[in-house]
């Protein structure tokens, strides 16, 4: 997993240490040399190789989805400390992308770091999950009642396969499914709205309200299925531009354990 340097096992362009003075050594190789060399597939100095560090960033994205599906199915358990090295080898990759990629949930307030052990996962009680509730509550229910008012019926439809897919994942009781499905639903309805920030802040808030509480019971299919069938029934009234519902909706919706 380790990445070499973008000019690793290259040729040297003349026997070391020599020193030629030729345009291209004084940066002055003109345009039409540089075009040649391009054609002919050779690198020159203003076109360098592309870094190879951009499988390395492949590696800690996906690291970092896996380790936020484990948070949400419990497979991290709230208040334990987890090392780099030990989950590096269950995901079989160095410790490198799996501390990068719990350095950024610490970011998002998902662990936090314990110096020379790793990173023990963020106990939440009910508290603060009802306190997410009320904050996405403020944000979205102005807005999506906005929304009911102005947006054309046909443009409701298009979301109703998302709408459909947390069924699905409900269906199953697969929690992570139904969790990146969940805010997936909710990021296109809000996104109507044009505005990118709010996405963004509402989208994070929504990440949050997703992780486990300290003490609390695992989810049930149940439970996510009548979260999901929330979601078919806020569509509903969003196309019907039924304001009283959409605003009961939104606000029972965000009280669950999973909205």
């Amino acid at each position: 997993m380790e990445q070499g340097s973008a000019r690793e096992g290259a040729r040297p362009a003349y026997a070391p240490g020599a020193t030629p003075r030729t345009q291209e050594a004084e940066g002055r190789v003109p345009h039409q040399a540089r075009g040649e060399a391009s054609a002919r597939g050779e690198h020159t100095h203003s076109e360098p190789p592309a870094p190879r560090v951009v499988r390395r960033h492949s590696v800690r994205g996906q690291i970092l989805e896996s380790l936020r599906a484990a948070l949400v199915d419990g497979e991290l358990i709230p208040g334990q400390v987890y090392s780099a090295p030990v989950l590096g080898g269950r995901f079989g990759v160095s410790a490198t992308p799996v501390r990068e990629a719990m350095q950024q949930l610490a970011l998002e307030g998902a662990v936090e770091v314990v110096p020379n052990r790793g990173f023990r996962v963020t106990e939440r009680g009910p508290r603060e999950l009802a306190e997410l509730a009320e904050v996405r509550a403020l944000i979205e229910v102005p807005v999506m009642l906005r929304l009911a008012r102005t947006v054309p019926v046909a443009r409701w439809g298009v979301l109703r396969p998302l709408a459909d897919a947390t069924v699905a994942a409900a269906a199953v009781g697969d929690r992570a499914s139904y969790a990146e499905s969940d805010r997936a639903f909710h990021r296109a309805v809000l996104a109507l709205s044009g505005n990118e920030q709010l996405v963004a802040i509402a989208d994070e808030l929504h990440r949050r309200s997703q992780w486990p509480l300290v003490s609390g019971p695992a989810t049930r299919r149940a439970d996510l299925l009548a979260d999901a069938a929330e979601h078919t029934a806020l569509l509903d009234a969003l196309m019907a531009q039924d304001l009283t519902v959409v605003q009961a909706l939104v606000r029972e919706h965000f009280a669950g354990a999973d909205g």
